[in-house]
């Protein structure tokens, strides 16, 4: 049986995953399994709909199964969202193919690169650049040397994913086979809409101005499509409600204690402190402490895991197991049906109920009494939570509350 894995956002879903998932279909009869980040993104940011309407979107639309991609992993850098994703699906033990989406149509070359990363004269590049202040992204383009075509495909976000999947199947020696299906339509960053395959960025601009005057139907899927139509008003998340706790925590905490979360080096500490004096909002907080070798969306992320109290021993312990269980969001008919085979195969639990792996009593004890996996399982939950204050009403649903959807 084909099973093809996705790693994805959907924030939201639109035509363009719809396309992709079309383009699996036409090659062979595939069962797809998702592995979707839950309620915060890669880029440090509140999803714009909580993990369970995005996966009765997926499903609506042609997934199968839909996972969380645990927070350890989800609110990362591309490299570490890579990885835990395809580490993920690899030890599900079923997944025969990973789709994916990019820029470039050429996989031998985005192999090439790939296999080029972990070189240790490579690494020797990178590392050199990056202490000399470029971004990672930048520093893999320098790196490539006076190879034109390589430095140039770096540079674009869908190529270095794509990239960085190929390089974990790569180091994990996995029998998963890659799938590369080119993007189509509009740019990764484009914000403008001007056709049917538009940006998850430009249909959250719109969602977010309630411009009356763009119609969304003609670029998400009917079940997004309805969503959006049925989501209350105030309801899409704010990042901004959490800059008084931010604040509050920054006020409270010990510069030793700064200095152990995860993300924060070299002093960072100290312009967070220093600009978070003169900002007076979440987005102006970014915005002051970013640099060239900073960028926005790592010090979001860094934002995020200071709330958290998420430290660098912590994430270090997570990158060394991976992802330690698979977290049924949402399934259809076909996906509820291979459940059994996945439970079976799978060299991690199949996780349906969250009570059975941590209860809300169990989170709130010390943090080195729990297990990995409910160490790693304690942050999901939390994450659901912190996402629910970005929201102007209480959200109706938590982690231990919430079961599976099974979509008929």
């Amino acid at each position: 049986m084909e099973i093809t894995g996705i790693i994805a956002e959907y924030n939201p879903f639109h035509n363009g995953h719809l396309y992709q998932i079309h383009k699996i279909k036409e090659q062979s009869d595939s069962l797809i399994i998702a592995v979707m980040s839950g309620s915060f993104t890669q880029r440090g940011e509140a999803a714009i709909f909580d993990k369970w309407q995005r996966a009765k979107c997926a499903v609506k639309s042609g997934c199968d199964i839909v996972l969380e991609l645990p927070f350890a992993f989800a609110c990362r850098s591309a490299q570490d969202f890579a990885r835990g994703g395809v580490s993920l699906l690899n030890r599900l033990g079923m997944v025969t193919q990973l789709a994916f989406g990019a820029e470039s149509p050429d996989l031998a070359e985005l192999q090439n690169i790939a296999h080029q990363l972990d070189n240790k004269l490579f690494q020797t590049k990178l590392h050199a650049h990056i202490a000399h202040g470029l971004s990672y992204a930048q520093a893999i383009s320098a790196s490539l040397d006076s190879q034109e075509k390589s430095a140039e495909l770096i540079k674009q976000p869908n190529n270095i994913l794509a990239i960085e999947y190929l390089r974990s199947l790569h180091l994990l020696n996995s029998p998963i086979r890659p799938l590369l299906i080119p993007r189509q339509g509009a740019g990764y960053h484009e914000k403008k809409i001007t056709g049917a395959l538009a940006s998850a960025a430009a249909i959250r601009q719109v969602l977010y101005q309630k411009d009356s005057t763009v119609n969304l139907d003609g670029v998400l899927p009917p079940a997004a499509a309805e969503l959006v139509k049925q989501q209350l008003t105030g309801q899409l998340p704010e990042m901004n409600r959490l800059y008084l706790p931010l604040k509050v925590k920054l006020l409270t905490s010990q510069l030793m204690h700064l200095q152990k979360i995860y993300g924060i080096n070299e002093g960072l500490e100290n312009r967070i402190l220093d600009q978070s004096q003169s900002t007076g909002s979440w987005q102006e907080l970014i915005k002051a402490v970013t640099t060239k070798r900073y960028p926005a969306s790592r010090i979001a992320r860094t934002l995020l895991y200071l709330l958290m109290d998420i430290d660098k021993e912590t994430i270090a312990l997570f990158d060394q197991t991976g992802p330690l269980y698979a977290r049924l969001l949402a399934a259809s008919p076909q996906g509820k049906n291979i459940l059994k085979g996945l439970k079976a195969n799978s060299s991690i639990p199949l996780i349906t109920k969250t009570s059975q792996y941590l209860t809300s009593h169990k989170r709130r004890e010390p943090f080195a009494n729990l297990t990995p996996l409910e160490q790693m399982l304690r942050l999901d939950t939390l994450a659901t939570e912190l996402r629910s204050l970005t929201c102007e009403k209480a959200m109706p649903r938590n982690d231990f509350q919430q079961s599976p959807l099974f979509i008929r």
